[in-house]
């Protein structure tokens, strides 16, 4: 057998009730996992979760290789394996870690379990694909929401500091409409991106065009943009408080394919990213939309000046790019168990890496840079990063291209002087 991780699902209130759903609240937290190899799953193993006082409770997991316990404080728990109640042809490899417990969240606790003969040389390469393919994912995630900020700097030539609170949005409405409110994940997610797109036709309507024709620079735009990312946080914080919400509330159910473990959320979450993202770019090459958009995107005045109408364009771009965010926020926070009131402002920087990584302005560009940045944020740990750290090797790879290709890799060299 090769290296198999211990993955994380949600678990169930108390200690006993091991294959029960935990749903963590507002002065409850959930520690949860499922003990398993590549190939099967491991019951009857004991596991201590230790708070910081010492008090300690033990768990056994069940027969299908599922533990969890419920905590009524936040803080650092420590979850100890019992390596003597392990099937003599296993071994530990990680039998101990160290978790920070929040109310409103169900907590990762990752072990990892091996054979007796463990090849540690296969269990490298396995650890490199399965860091691809998380790469993968997250890329694609990032790519809904970097497409549409490409789209509005390439026909606007502003930069919207706000995007990443539009992330937030999807997600929150998503908790909304189908936690809250109980309808299914498909009705509810599709009035997710509806409600999305329709606030992009309210700002644009509202707010852009009458700045656009008042003649205000890009620059006193862009700072507008920061002011509403900073509102729209602060309307966050106060609806939902600063804890994370989760949209879907079943465990996820686990798929394996070699040595690639992953949630059949998140491969709907690829196969959907993958199909959105094929019609945008058809749309931008093959209709006459599209190539009125691109057409904006290199030359407003002309396009202008050849009948295009370029507010009509520019509406329609920012009711698109709103929706794609609006889903890349709903699916970040199915793939992710749970958004929060940051969510956007912390992977903000990643969606402005990976617009400036494939060039300013340039659709395809963004979803080349998105892909890329996933890959170097998950595959940075594996050789070696800290964890802490992967965020910054990204933008590190991004100034390194950009010393040698400043107009990113599909960006238009612009003449200087």
């Amino acid at each position: 057998m090769l290296l198999a991780p211990l993955l994380l699902l949600i678990g169930a209130p108390p200690a006993n009730a091991v294959d029960t759903l935990c749903l963590p609240g507002p002065d409850k937290a959930c520690i949860a996992g499922t003990l398993r190899t590549e190939s099967d799953v491991i019951p009857d193993v004991k596991l201590t979760v230790t708070d910081e006082s010492g008090t300690s409770q033990e768990v056994t997991t069940s027969e299908t290789g599922k533990w969890n316990v419920s905590v009524d404080k936040e803080g650092t728990y420590t979850v100890k394996l019992d390596e003597s109640s392990l099937p003599e042809d296993l071994d530990v490899d990680t039998g101990e870690v160290t978790v920070q417990a929040k109310f409103g969240t169900t907590v990762p606790a990752l072990l990892t379990v091996r054979t007796a003969d463990y090849n540690a040389g296969s269990s490298k390469v396995d650890e490199i694909i399965q860091s691809t393919v998380n790469g993968l994912r997250l890329g694609l995630l990032l790519a809904l929401a970097s497409v549409g900020l490409s789209l509005i700097y390439g026909t606007t030539g502003l930069s919207n500091f706000a995007h990443a609170e539009q992330v937030t949005l999807g997600g929150m409405l998503g908790y909304w409409l189908i936690n809250l409110h109980g309808l299914g994940i498909w009705v509810g997610g599709v009035l997710v991106v509806i409600l999305c797109a329709a606030t992009g036709w309210a700002q644009d309507r509202g707010l852009w065009q009458p700045l656009r024709r008042r003649g205000l620079g890009l620059t006193q735009m862009m700072i507008v943009t920061i002011g509403l990312s900073l509102a729209l946080q602060y309307t966050y914080q106060l609806l939902v408080g600063a804890r994370t919400v989760r949209v879907e509330q079943e465990n996820p159910t686990v798929t394996e394919i070699g040595p690639v473990t992953i949630t059949n959320q998140s491969i709907v979450a690829m196969a959907i990213s993958i199909v959105v993202l094929g019609i945008v770019g058809y749309a931008l090459l093959r209709t006459r939309i599209g190539r009125a958009t691109r057409a904006v995107s290199d030359n407003p005045a002309l396009a202008a000046a050849s009948g295009i109408d370029t507010d009509k364009v520019i509406r329609l771009v920012w009711i698109v790019a709103m929706g794609l965010a609006g889903l890349s926020g709903l699916l970040y926070a199915l793939v992710t168990n749970g958004i929060k009131w940051d969510t956007g402002l912390q992977i903000l920087l990643l969606l402005f890496a990976a617009v400036t990584l494939g060039g300013l302005g340039t659709a395809f560009g963004a979803l080349i840079g998105a892909l890329i940045i996933g890959l170097v944020v998950e595959l940075s740990p594996v050789f070696g990063m800290p964890g802490d750290f992967k965020y910054a090797t990204a933008l590190l790879i991004l100034i390194l291209l950009l010393l040698v290709r400043p107009q990113g890799l599909l960006g238009k060299p612009q003449r200087v002087g």
